[in-house]
């Protein structure tokens, strides 16, 4: 569980509605849900306006790495891959085949069945790179959809305060009007602002911060992958490990 995600939202939360108590407002002043409606409803329409449904629900499903994030398997890794090395140069290629069946990661069992089938090394490393390359172009695909969010929903809370302004002009004989009208014209705007750059961007951020890291785990695979397969030594793929492990 990341604690950073979960006090970054309560710090968010709690700076928003204490402000708004110390200034003398009310926090039921916030609820507005024509507002609410308009910016959310109408910026999830523009999302889904400019991505594809495969990859809308791809990004919503990535949400939940905000709080819980994916398992950083970088260390088990590095131990795997010293095993791997050692292993194959003392037993041969084929004696890897053992550790195909206890290999959760399909990376590591389609680096693994490469190296057994005797490719050629540099032909491993291609196959890996364009495995890693789809991925991150298809990771990277689903979290646009909130920085695609972060920057429509501002517009859309503008829309909605021209909105609420246009039902307050229409209604200016109507003094029980005015309140709600105005009410909705300027909570839309906050909703608007306050989504983009207290929500959606950050979530956008974090995402991307986490594929990252999963890209140079696998690139750091495909580097010992590629060293075993033309028969270094555990030594040097040690050594390897260990400039990826400066790297990061």
């Amino acid at each position: 569980m990341d604690r950073a995600s979960l006090i970054g939202i309560v710090l968010v939360v709690v700076g928003i509605l204490s402000g708004q108590i110390l200034e003398g407002g009310h926090l039921s002043s916030l609820l507005q849900p024509a507002a609410f409606v308009i910016v959310v409803v109408s910026t999830i329409g523009a999302v889904l306006l400019q991505s594809r449904m495969p990859t809308f629900i791809r990004g919503i499903q990535m949400l939940k790495w905000i709080v819980m994030m994916p398992e950083d398997k970088s260390r088990k890794n590095v131990q795997e891959a010293l095993v791997w090395s050692v292993v194959a140069r003392r037993e041969g290629f084929l004696s890897l085949e053992r550790y195909i069946n206890t290999a959760k990661d399909p990376f590591i069992e389609k680096g693994l069945k490469l190296v057994i089938d005797g490719i050629d090394p540099e032909r491993i490393k291609e196959v890996l790179d364009v495995d890693i390359s789809f991925y991150e172009m298809e990771q990277r695909q689903a979290i646009k959809i909130w920085d695609a969010a972060g920057g429509y929903s501002p517009t859309i809370g503008i829309l909605g305060a021209v909105l609420g302004l246009i039902h307050v002009m229409e209604n200016l004989t109507d003094p029980n009007k005015l309140g709600g009208g105005i009410a909705v014209a300027f909570v839309a705007t906050i909703y608007g602002v306050g989504l983009a750059n207290l929500f959606f961007l950050p979530v956008a951020n974090k995402l991307k911060e986490i594929v990252g890291t999963e890209v140079v785990r696998r690139e750091m695979l495909a580097d010992i992958f590629f060293s075993i397969a033309q028969g270094d030594s555990p030594r040097i793929v040690e050594e390897r490990l260990s400039n990826h492990r400066d790297k990061s």
